[in-house]
């Protein structure tokens, strides 16, 4: 699957997002080793603490199934004047599971988008297998 179709999957998704108070949707599509498209959706709530992101929702379904092995992330939030890249905390629970070339794409349109890697992102986050390298 190429990543802008990834993207799409994404977009498709963002449609079913639940965004009430803050009225910024996210769409988000997580490419397993296998190939298969998880998607996942914001879900805000009135306490904003106790939101969910769309990449952690795609990301814990897959976890829930029982799936541990990624290739790509697609994230789509059409309602920003330019791509929104993932949140610290989505970067941080990502990294639990994906190395440092893991790809990423974020964009506003299917057209306006940014292709990266999680070790661009998120510099050191293979750090936490350090205690095996000491």
């Amino acid at each position: 699957m190429e990543l802008r179709e990834l993207l799409e999957e994404a977009e498709k998704a963002c449609s079913q997002s639940y965004a009430p108070y803050s009225h910024f949707r996210v769409g988000a599509a997580l490419l397993t080793a296998e190939g298969e498209v998880i998607t996942g959706i914001n879900v805000e709530n009135r306490s904003f603490g106790l939101t969910n992101c769309a990449e952690r929702t795609a990301l814990f379904t897959a976890l829930t199934r029982g799936i541990r092995e990624f290739k790509a992330i697609a994230v789509y939030a059409p309602d920003g004047e330019s791509p929104t890249s993932p949140c610290g905390a989505c970067r941080q629970v990502l990294s639990e599971f994906v190395d440092g070339d893991f790809k990423v794409i974020f964009g506003n349109t299917v057209d306006n988008y940014v292709i990266t890697t999680m070790g661009e992102l998120f510099p050191y986050s293979d750090l936490h297998d350090l205690k095996e390298r000491l």
